[in-house]
């Protein structure tokens, strides 16, 4: 999914994935503490971590967008913080359910057999 966002921002907590626009926008604004129509992307999973939905408000509309792995699962933040802000390259491997965080990992120099 190619999103147009000012910011991409996870939601460290699982959500129930019944919710539709309405509740994700209220947990959004209200245990988020933010607008939805700032132009940010907010992305919400399961506790599984095996389902992902994208909340976008576009400026005429809110997208909902669900992604489901049949095998694996999202690499998840693991923070004491209520939202993390992925980059669009972090987000665009973590939506084909590669491990993002492995992008930046450093090269252990000290290694040896």
């Amino acid at each position: 999914m190619q999103l147009s966002a000012a910011h991409i921002y996870l939601a460290i907590e699982p959500v129930d994935m019944r919710l539709g626009i309405d509740g994700l926008s209220r947990l959004a604004q209200d245990h988020l503490q933010q607008n939805i129509g700032n132009g940010c992307c907010y992305v919400f999973s399961n506790r599984a971590r095996t389902r992902l939905k994208a909340l976008l408000w576009d400026g005429t509309g809110v997208w909902l967008c669900q992604r489901r792995l049949h095998l694996g699962r999202f690499t998840w933040p693991d923070q004491d913080t209520a939202l993390f802000e992925l980059s669009k390259q972090q987000w665009e491997w973590l939506a084909k359910g590669v491990d993002w965080q492995r992008l930046d990992a450093k090269p252990a120099y000290d290694w040896c057999i």
